[in-house]
């Protein structure tokens, strides 16, 4: 029987994608199966203080996609994340483009969903419920980390950090190794210097 993965992202995140890309390589060389949810870097930092200008920009454009996320999810279930997730990452992250509601209604359509549901971005409608997933990864890994975060059982963690994702069997070593690790009582982190951008392929 495989063991459920589950996985909070935030679109705006080209680190949480690439650890998706990872998970989604790591479902085929290992019995896993990854679930999907929604967090906010928005709701994490909504109340900081001294946030760069331009992170502070970014962060009021990071609503709308949570929030379009967030609806899908609550009309169709979590299982539409997954798909939706891919049609909007590819074409942000690999993709190069704006996360802006022309490509939140692109994604929409690829996947089937109603193009009425671009009008969530705009409305706080869904945000109870986006702030409840939110908190849901909070209260499994902690505050002060951001997305992406996986839970496995009763075990969770941030990251992994990793660019370019692994493939094939190396996906399932660095799995391996995430999950030695994070059952390892006691243990809290490991982390060097990042040295490279996000390499998407």
């Amino acid at each position: 029987m495989s063991k459920t993965v589950d996985m909070w992202f935030d679109p705006l995140c080209p680190w949480a994608w690439m650890t998706s890309r990872w998970l989604l390589e790591v479902e085929q060389v290992r019995d896993v199966e990854v679930r999907f949810h929604v967090m906010s870097l928005s709701v994490l930092n909504e109340d900081a203080e001294d946030l760069p200008e331009f992170y502070r920009d970014l962060l009021a454009r990071g609503w709308a996609p949570v929030r379009v996320a967030t609806a899908a999810a609550q009309k169709h279930g979590e299982a539409v994340l997954r798909d939706l997730y891919t049609a909007i990452g590819t074409r942000v992250h690999p993709g190069g483009r704006d996360l802006d509601t022309t490509v939140l209604a692109e994604a929409l359509a690829e996947v089937g969903l109603e193009p009425e549901l671009i009008e969530a971005g705009d409305s706080d409608a869904f945000d109870e419920a986006l702030r409840a997933s939110h908190q849901r990864a909070m209260d499994l890994v902690g505050t002060d980390v951001g997305t992406p975060v996986i839970a496995i059982d009763d075990i969770a963690f941030f990251g992994p950090v990793v660019s370019p994702a692994p493939k094939g069997e190396a996906a399932g070593r660095l799995w391996d190794g995430c999950l030695l690790v994070a059952e390892t009582d006691g243990f809290f982190e490991i982390k060097r210097t990042r040295t490279r951008e996000p390499i998407f392929d």
